[in-house]
């Protein structure tokens, strides 16, 4: 059964809610047991499976703060979507290892997306404007 467009904002709309609450259970709850989580640029590289993907949660809870996603522009296909969005907030910790010192920070994320027929993410692509992080969290 394929998904329907409301089927893949709901879930990813639940996804992102969990990460604004820095819940991490919840957060790994939508991954299917079989995600293949990979945040492009991340050192250890893609992981498997919900357990392998809870330390990059663990870390980007303890160093992003007061976070909110805005949707921009989302296409979707047969059990796939990509979804545009702006994350705004502040950086407490060391966001992407770069020094934070409670300084706001916007930038722009893309995710590629693809979901098991039980709505559940069976694999997370993330990139991660890199280039606005260093520009406003100069050290």
């Amino acid at each position: 059964m394929a998904l329907t467009r409301q089927q893949m904002d709901q879930a990813m709309d639940e996804h992102f809610a969990y990460e604004m609450a820095d819940d991490i259970d919840g957060v790994v709850a939508t991954l299917a047991p079989d995600v293949i989580h990979d945040i492009v640029g991340a050192p250890t590289g893609p992981t498997l499976g919900p357990e392998a993907a809870r330390p990059f949660y663990e870390h980007l809870f303890a160093d992003l703060e007061d976070g909110c996603v805005q949707t921009v522009h989302r296409l979707y296909g047969d059990g796939f979507m990509v979804d545009e969005s702006i994350w705004r907030g502040r950086a407490v910790g060391r966001p992407f290892g770069i020094e934070g010192r409670g300084r706001p920070l916007e930038f722009r994320l893309l995710h590629v997306v693809e979901f098991a027929d039980d709505t559940r993410i069976r694999r997370e692509n993330v990139w991660i404007d890199l280039a606005a992080v260093i520009q406003q969290l100069p050290a």
